[in-house]
């Protein structure tokens, strides 16, 4: 305990360090109709088209100068968020043929180079995620997106804007997969030299913001696109500046100083303060997972009993949690959230019991003499990760009460990632028994991405391999149909396998806080991972 608090206040303090040097750099200037954000990543995230840094740098650095052949509905606070349209006006899926799906793409799009968006641009982003022989091909980008879409195996140009995808199985869900592969200007790469370093400092998408000035570490400035396609949604500011500050207290500085107009995650404590002082703090339902993710493969990992992973779900003082953040949290006991139609009638329901933790550790063979040792990877930041430090502190003192002797293996938001996308019994995992990564939970091809065992790392994103007959074959018989009633009953009903057998720590549901100067408006909080910034301006 002592040693993971050291570690905790020497990556804190570094951060800070290094934050307050950005911010005074920036000399607190600020441009009419710019508006300034202060991230919770701790360095820009990359800017080839298909970002790092999870959802935060698809949230900043993907749709704002990216878009796919079909994008999030951001337009509304009041329902969780859908798909729509994007570069591609309609789709449909064969008959005949349920792996083959037809997109109609949008005529008109220019890249912010000026050239055509079109099905020969499509094709030959398509090779450089899926064709490791392709000249253009990008290792890391081509592994995010093959983790998020492992399924695409093969695709045809059948006129220059029309495009055919075939999928290595039937999914009635794919669309829903292809709001996560972005679309980037083959014309532009050839030009800055066929590499994606060079094409790095100089990108050219198809969104409502052009990149225009790149700084490793420090900063990004994104420029209004006056030629994006959708008129409706030229963007109202000049210009947005992205800064990576992972460390909360560092964001809550720039912001009182006036260096940054918007904070992400600010520290729930300074809330009052800073509602007092007159910033506007903005949260709203989003679906969000802030779980433990077991590891189900490694053969040593206690978590491989189901008996410890619900006893652990017991132990689990929620309402604590969320009076920890200052109420910008809410329980969570499964994948959806607990008053969603989805949710289900699980047996289990997790409620702070430590007596019946004991009981169920007790019959696996643990006790007072024999606690449940595990590690578990946890990350100093990152996209959707809250405050992973003192949460998990919490988390590690209320288990103790049960019979869990909990330890850390800090590491940083990237490196968390590239072990997410490995093997869970390989070196990237570090030995870990679990790993505390937030995760999406807005749709059943998002509950398959973490589920599946089809999708069992390396492979996909089920990353502890967790795995059971039942839950695939609903899986299966979900992916063929095509009656919405019939899809939603056994969705249902996989949440409720899920929460009995416990593969994830059901821990909280982030309420996604975002403070921002008065100056900032017309936003609106959308309930997804990513936020429409057309509507933002300044005054």
């Amino acid at each position: 305990m002592v040693k993971s608090n050291r570690l905790f206040l020497t990556l804190a303090t570094a951060v800070v360090s290094v934050g307050l040097v950005l911010g005074l750099s920036n000399g607190g200037a600020q441009a009419d109709g710019t508006l300034r954000i202060a991230m919770t990543a701790a360095d820009v995230p990359t800017t080839t088209g298909m970002p790092n840094n999870g959802y935060e740098g698809m949230r900043f650095l993907g749709y704002p100068i990216f878009e796919g052949l079909v994008l999030w509905d951001l337009s509304s606070a009041d329902k969780l968020a859908d798909i729509r349209p994007g570069l591609a006006e309609s789709w449909s899926q064969s008959k005949s043929d349920p792996t083959k799906w037809t997109f109609n793409l949008r005529k008109g799009v220019k890249f912010h180079d000026g050239s055509d968006f079109n099905a020969d641009a499509a094709i030959w982003n398509l090779q450089r995620f899926y064709n490791t022989k392709s000249p253009q091909f990008e290792a890391q980008g081509s592994a995010i997106t093959r983790a998020r879409n492992p399924n695409v195996k093969t695709w045809r140009k059948i006129d220059d804007y029309t495009l055919e995808i075939t999928t290595d199985r039937p999914l009635s869900y794919f669309p829903h997969l292809l709001v996560y592969m972005l679309y980037a200007s083959p014309t532009q790469f050839e030009k800055v030299g066929g590499t994606w370093a060079e094409y790095a400092k100089a990108p050219a998408g198809t969104g409502p913001f052009k990149l225009t000035n790149f700084k490793p570490r420090i900063s990004v400035t994104l420029e209004r696109n006056d030629g994006y396609w959708d008129k409706n949604r030229i963007a109202k500011v000049d210009k947005m500046i992205l800064y990576p500050m992972p460390e909360a207290t560092t964001r809550l500085a720039a912001l009182r100083s006036g260096q940054v107009d918007w904070i992400e995650v600010p520290p729930p404590d300074a809330i009052p303060s800073l509602k007092a002082a007159g910033y506007d703090i903005v949260t709203n339902s989003y679906p969000h997972a802030w779980p433990w993710v077991m590891n189900i493969k490694k053969a040593a990992s206690p978590f491989r009993d189901k008996r410890v992973r619900v006893a652990a779900n017991y132990c689990i003082d929620r309402e604590g949690m969320v009076q920890l953040l200052n109420g910008v949290a809410e329980p969570s006991v499964g994948f959806f959230k607990k008053k969603s139609p989805l949710f289900g009638n699980p047996k289990e329901a997790y409620t702070f019991d430590p007596e019946k933790a004991k009981a169920l550790l007790k019959q696996a063979g643990y006790g007072p003499g024999k606690p449940v040792k595990a590690k578990i990877m946890i990350s100093t930041s990152g996209s959707g990760q809250m405050l992973p430090l003192p949460m998990n502190e919490f988390l590690q003192q209320t288990l103790a009460k049960c019979g869990f002797e909990i330890q850390f293996e800090v590491v940083e938001w990237g490196t968390m990632l590239v072990a997410f996308r490995n093997d869970p019994s390989g070196p990237p995992a570090l030995g870990s028994d679990a790993m505390n990564i937030s995760l999406v939970t807005s749709d059943i091809s998002q509950m398959a991405r973490w589920f599946w065992s089809g999708n069992s790392a390396p492979k996909g994103s089920n990353w502890g391999n967790w795995q059971t007959e039942e839950w695939d074959r609903l899986l299966g018989e979900i992916q063929v149909s095509t009656d919405p009633a019939t899809i939603r009953k056994k969705v249902s009903r996989l949440n409720e396998i899920v929460v009995d057998e416990a593969p994830w720590l059901w821990i909280v549901h982030d309420l996604n806080p975002r403070a921002m100067s008065k100056k900032v408006k017309g936003f609106v909080s959308a309930q997804s991972w990513f936020q429409d910034f057309t509507r933002v301006r300044m005054e």
